[in-house]
């Protein structure tokens, strides 16, 4: 295969943009983040404080500040990836292009995208438990008839930490949803609106002009085990023994960062492949998710 290697760039690119418009938490790709990779797991991230403001006295003039900039290490620690084939017989060369990015684009959408949202939402939720940080349902409410409350109680305190200018997102599961869109007086507080993610532009409805994005409830877990694919074969992640369901979580949208140091796609042709005669493809995913420190209390959550 001449082209193997623009070929193998394509196709991450378009692997790229299917991971930003499917993963739930895919908008999280969006924040800008200056970050400084020092090593093969550690990312720097600058954090700033500043001083407020004094007095200006006419004799003396102006208080003397301070600006101290911090970096913060976080280490990357979900390094993940697969190795597919497809034999030569399956497709010709003029074909497998098509066959191998049906696979690929498979593979991504049922298998990374569910991992990554997985992954983010119970380390965000986790972030915000460890941090007191939650809401839940007060003496005598109901989540079928108090809802609607409980969904603005979080609100409002995500507010309270950030300020009112922040535009926030609210990660709900499909029973706290389904409870949501069943509540009589929610045509009231529902509306339409865009929410971009990526190139992708599309509608979702907002409550307080909070974008709700629901989420398949295996995806809504304080905790999961993530598989290594040698001695658990079928790969993939799984919920832990311990876990809650985690019914929403609220936070600004620029709240978090995803970072993806690698998604890279290599590709193989028969003749290349010292393996078998097939074509081989091999995946890597190397990402984390980071929360810088001035962030940390704008994430709220409700589990159950």
């Amino acid at each position: 295969m001449a082209n193997s290697i623009s070929y193998a760039t394509k196709m991450t690119e378009e692997l790229d943009k299917l991971f930003v418009q499917s993963a739930v938490t895919g908008f999280l790709t969006d924040n800008a983040l200056r970050a400084k990779f020092v090593g093969a797991h550690t990312v720097l991230v600058p954090d700033m404080e500043l001083s407020g403001l004094g007095n200006y006295d006419r004799t003396t003039g102006f208080a003397e500040g301070s600006v101290n900039v911090s970096n913060t290490a976080f280490e990357l620690t979900q390094d993940r990836g697969r190795s597919f084939m497809l034999d030569a017989q399956d497709e010709d060369e003029s074909g497998v292009a098509n066959l191998a990015g049906q696979v690929l684009g498979e593979f991504v959408r049922t298998k990374v995208v569910p991992e990554v949202d997985a992954y983010c939402l119970s380390k965000l939720a986790k972030l915000a438990t460890d941090e007191g940080q939650t809401a839940s349902l007060e003496s005598g409410e109901t989540l079928d008839n108090n809802v609607l409350a409980l969904m603005r109680r979080l609100i409002s305190r995500v507010r309270d930490a950030v300020g009112y200018d922040e535009a926030l997102v609210a990660f709900v599961d499909q029973t706290v949803y389904d409870a949501l869109m069943a509540t009589p007086e929610i045509t009231r507080y529902v509306r339409m609106d865009e929410f971009k993610k990526g190139e992708l532009s599309t509608c979702v409805q907002h409550i307080d002009n909070v974008a709700i994005l629901p989420v398949p409830s295996s995806r809504m877990k304080t905790a999961y085990t993530f598989k290594d694919g040698v001695s658990a074969p079928e790969g993939g992640f799984a919920e832990a023994g311990d876990a809650a369901s985690i019914g929403a979580l609220v936070m600004p949208k620029k709240g978090a960062s995803l970072i993806r140091k690698t998604e890279k796609l290599r590709a193989f042709s028969p003749d290349q492949n010292q393996k078998a005669d097939a074509y081989k493809f091999d995946y890597r995913l190397y990402y984390d998710l980071l929360v810088k420190k001035s962030q940390q209390d704008g994430v709220f959550v409700y589990t159950y």
